[in-house]
């Protein structure tokens, strides 16, 4: 009888803080320059080059720690993580182990089985290595110390999730509480936020743990899903061999959806960490701690149960819109001047997610003023325009960022409500289609749609469709 595996993760998730210079020196931190042009004696290493740290990069880790319910450590300082590899240039890291910012924290997610709480074990503050560049053709290997020094904070969960939707389940939650913050991007495909799999299997039942390894190398939940899988079943098929486990970190290749040994798993001791000798203890007085607490915003969570008590919303319309706190603002914004929030719901449900989509864009670069949007709204609300010149109009407006009044008149889209117009359109539309008139008498009902199509097509899409269908109507049952 084959055994039952539980499978247990952890994760370590590093998130690059979105601070306009480096954690230790002034460099810039902007990602995409040209390889080794922000960089200064401090963030390469260079000998008698000293540290100052940045206040923002506490902040911000501050931040995420009350937002994330952790305790703060109001003394804590930094430590140097020692080890040699070409894209760290002190041959050190400065990093926490012994007194981080934030410990003891958690965060909730929704599973099938309710909601769940994941453990947050530490968050601590450190700096980022530079980036190594392997170059096959040359058989060569290039170093960029652009990244070096650009701040981090390491979120080390406790081992509580169980599988692979779990996971992202968390760093779904993890990543909007973060953006909410302003504390980062979290662009996965720019590295801001990375994550590192801790995984063991075990007995169903046995309290236990099995051998764990670290996958890395993971830069998309899609390829962390799969490499937990993967990862998952090696394991189990190890020891159904009767084989051990290895604690080791591995390399996840999503292309061959394989992991790979890198190196075996290093202990704390492997690091030789010691206190930084160049950095004072950071001191974090009550003050300070509660000027942060009160600044914290409304993260997505009480967003969501907000617009559904006070704005009517449902439950599903609410989680789309406060996906994005740049959509969630827009969408608030647009409701205070147009004053109907289903109205403007409908619109960022539909019309922005579809033109999102459509464009790749991330909701964090859309530029329409909510102003323009609210004047859209009205419009089509007082009958000046129909839904599909609303359409139109919007493109302009999420392209452009088009005033719709001067727009619509400008391009002669105002919406005809001439009785008399409207009349003689129908009227000719119904004395070219004898055989449609013919098969509405005849009980095919749905044949209306054509005719109302046909109408619009004669009035350019500038009539009423409601009106159109009322009048067509009258006309057909009056045998016309």
């Amino acid at each position: 009888m084959r055994k039952e595996y539980e499978t247990v993760i952890g994760l370590e998730v590093h998130v690059e803080l979105a601070t306009k210079t480096k954690i230790f020196c002034g460099c810039s931190t902007e990602f995409g320059a040209p390889p080794n042009t922000h960089t200064c004696p401090v963030c390469t290493g260079m000998p008698g080059a000293l540290p100052v740290l940045n206040k923002k990069v506490v902040e911000l880790a501050l931040s995420v720690g009350l937002a994330a319910n952790c305790s703060i450590n109001q003394f804590c300082r930094f430590d140097r993580k020692n080890y040699f590899y070409p894209d760290n240039p002190q041959n050190y890291q400065i990093s926490q182990l012994y007194l981080p910012i934030c410990h003891d924290g958690y965060i909730t997610i929704d599973t099938p089985a309710g909601e769940k709480k994941i453990r947050i074990h530490e968050i601590h503050m450190e700096e980022d290595a530079g980036k190594l560049i392997h170059d096959e053709w040359d058989d060569c290997s290039l170093v960029d110390y652009n990244r070096s020094g650009v701040p981090l904070i390491e979120i080390v969960s406790e081992p509580d999730m169980r599988n692979a939707d779990e996971v992202i389940a968390y760093l779904e939650r993890l990543r909007l509480l973060v953006q909410y913050l302003g504390a980062s991007d979290c662009k996965l495909q720019e590295g801001s936020m990375r994550a590192d799999v801790n995984l063991s299997v075990r007995e169903a039942g046995s309290d236990v743990f099995g051998t764990r390894t670290e996958m890395k190398n993971l830069n998309s939940f899609k390829a962390i899903a799969r490499a937990i899988e993967g990862e998952k079943k090696r394991q189990i098929e190890l020891l159904e061999e009767g084989k051990k486990v290895i604690q080791e970190t591995r390399r996840w290749d999503d292309n061959k959806e394989y992991s790979y040994a890198m190196r075996s798993k290093e202990d704390a001791k492997d690091y030789r960490y010691f206190p930084d000798p160049d950095l004072p203890p950071v001191k974090i007085s009550s003050e300070w701690l509660e000027k942060i607490r009160v600044s914290l915003p409304e993260l997505q969570p009480e967003k969501v149960r907000r617009y559904q008590k006070e704005l009517g919303l449902s439950e599903y319309d609410s989680c789309i819109i406060a996906e994005s706190s740049k959509m969630a603002a827009l969408f608030e914004e647009t409701t205070a001047a147009c004053g109907n929030p289903k109205k403007a719901a409908n619109w960022f449900i539909g019309e922005v997610s579809r033109l999102l989509k459509e464009r790749e864009m991330d909701a964090d670069k859309l530029s329409f003023s909510p102003g323009n949007l609210a004047a859209l709204i009205g419009l089509q609300e007082r009958g000046e325009i129909n839904g599909n010149t609303a359409k139109t109009v919007f493109e302009k407006i999420f392209d452009e960022d088009i005033d719709p009044v001067t727009y619509v008149k400008e391009q002669g889209l105002l919406m005809v409500n001439d009785e008399g117009a409207l009349e003689a359109a129908a009227e000719k539309i119904l004395n070219e289609n004898p055989k449609t008139v013919e098969e509405y008498h005849a009980g095919k009902t749905k044949v209306l749609g054509f005719l109302v199509g046909q109408v619009m097509k004669e009035m350019k899409g500038k009539a009423n469709p409601g009106k159109v269908n009322v009048l067509l109507e009258e006309k057909l049952k009056n045998g016309e």
